[in-house]
């Protein structure tokens, strides 16, 4: 049965995208009921599968019975079967947030909405599990069809953000296929565990650097890499509030994921030690993006799009992790204790924002004055997670910036250490303007804020969200500190370890 769950958790939200596609046109609630449906088991179904490999080891699933290079292959092991339940996970909570703002910002398109977000969820898990580099081509077409279209469902301005988007990663998907392309000219294979095994004899040839560069190119479009994320911000902005948090969450994290994985698993550690070193390169490209996504987020007064840049800057300090494991022997926990952080805490960070949207229709951080006595639990939401990511401790946004200073410290790269805490220090700059707004400032700058609406706000002393919500923007919240406690358990550090052992590199003393 554990062989079967790979293709079982795809074949699950496509089936269901399948019915709404047909079903939702009579009946719109159906939508809803069998998302969430469809993405309990697919929750359920990771987290079995989950425990499955942390207790027998890694499993394969070959599609139609055809081995490879002929057939596709599906390989599950500790890192991606964790990624399967974030991904799931992630998914799911946001489903349960969306059904209140979906209805009240798509009303006409209910059904389109659900069945469009399990395609994209489709693409995302397929991602993960997939062991073939042209199948992760296409999925990775399903995820990003489905989310330009949801991009451009948006407001106003939706249709040129979805369509800047489709342009910029259209490219991206070109980068990444010319370098696939020129893997399978190399070696006559797309399977990642052959190319494995073939590519070391013949590390040095054109055609196999060529497809590391073109693979590289394709995924800092796709992850909106400093200086290629043109697309980003805009796109956060504008998009429903639903789909600004899985892009944001999921979607950004499953590409990060796939970028580690063609890297560690495809070329290997070894190419990069003894062929390409341009991790060097890669992690001042990552610092850079460090430090120009906090300065333009600093700039900003429209939240969402202070959390997009927010986001720019947390995508270099998961690049920065991955270059940093060359030299370091923590591997890559940097890296994916950031994917774990950031996902976790820019979801409770987005739902907040995006709550403030569904209730007031208040986008700019100037306009918050008074917001934290009206939506008081929203407003707390909004502050834990700020304090997550800015690494309180024990929040998980601590770990994970701990364990890329040792990392810095341990591969003797003191400047990236100072890049980190000049980083920390300009989020505390820019998250303390919301706490400013929201509970010191006595009104707001533009004189359109919170305070100076209309009387309709004076009849109830707290109007908050639904419970639902309310209730997930809670629970991602807690879980930003309730993971940095099981990190300080030491819990986490088998699973660690188990990653890094898998791709040959580090592990956590």
């Amino acid at each position: 049965m554990e062989q079967q769950l790979p293709v079982f958790i795809i074949l699950v939200p496509l089936i269901a995208s399948l019915i709404i596609s047909f079903a939702g046109w009579w009946y719109k609630r159906l939508s809803f009921i069998l998302s969430i449906l469809a993405l309990s088991v697919c929750f359920i179904s990771s987290v079995t599968l989950f425990g499955t490999i942390c207790t027998i080891g890694p499993v394969a699933y070959h599609v139609g019975g055809w081995m490879p290079p002929f057939g596709i292959e599906y390989n599950i092991d500790h890192l991606n079967s964790f990624m399967l339940v974030l991904i799931s996970f992630l998914s799911f909570v946001t489903a349960i947030y969306a059904k209140k703002s979906v209805e009240k910002e798509l009303p006409e398109r209910i059904f389109l909405f659900w069945c469009l977000y399990l395609l994209l969820v489709t693409g995302l898990l397929g991602i993960i599990v997939t062991g073939d580099l042209f199948n992760l081509f296409v999925l990775l077409e399903v995820a990003s069809l489905a989310g330009y279209a949801l991009v451009a469902a948006g407001d106003k301005r939706a249709t040129i953000a979805g369509f800047r988007y489709l342009i910029l990663g259209t490219i991206g998907a070109c980068f990444y296929l010319l370098g696939v392309g020129y893997l399978y000219i190399a070696t006559g294979t797309l399977n990642m565990r052959d190319l494995a095994n073939l590519l070391p004899a013949i590390y040095g040839s054109k055609a196999v650097i060529t497809s590391f560069v073109f693979i590289f190119l394709g995924f800092a479009i796709k992850i909106a890499l400093f200086p290629l994320h043109a697309w980003q911000p805009d796109a956060y902005t504008h998009a429903p509030s639903a789909v600004s948090i899985i892009i944001s969450t999921a979607v950004a994290k499953t590409f990060a994921y796939a970028l580690i994985r063609i890297i560690f698993s495809v070329y290997t550690i070894n190419f990069i030690k003894t062929v390409l070193p341009v991790f060097d390169v890669i992690c001042w490209l990552a610092a850079t993006a460090i430090i120009i996504g906090s300065i333009y987020a600093i700039a900003q007064d429209n939240l969402k799009r202070m959390l997009a840049y927010s986001s720019i800057a947390n995508t270099g300090y998961i690049v920065l992790g991955i270059g940093l494991c060359v030299s370091s022997s923590l591997g890559l926990t940097p890296a994916i204790m950031h994917i774990l952080n950031h996902a976790i805490i820019k979801s409770a960070l987005f739902m907040a924002a995006c709550g403030f949207i569904y209730k007031f229709n208040l986008r700019d951080i100037s306009d918050f004055s008074g917001l934290s006595r009206k939506m008081p639990y929203s407003a707390l939401v909004l502050i834990i997670a700020s304090l997550a990511m800015i690494g309180l401790p024990p929040g998980v946004g601590f770990v994970s910036k701990w364990y890329l200073i040792l990392a810095a410290i341990d591969a003797g790269q003191y400047p990236f250490v100072a890049i980190i805490f000049i980083s920390t220090l300009l989020m505390l700059v820019y998250f303390w303007r919301i706490i400013e707004s929201m509970y010191i400032k006595p009104q707001s700058k533009s004189g359109n804020g919170f305070e100076n609406q209309s009387d309709q706000f004076e009849s109830l002393e707290i109007q908050e969200l639904p419970m639902s919500m309310l209730i997930p923007s809670i629970c991602m919240a807690a879980l930003t500190f309730i993971i940095g406690l099981v990190w300080i358990s030491g819990a986490l550090t088998p699973f660690l370890n188990a990653v890094n052992t898998n791709f040959g590199i580090g592990v956590i003393q």
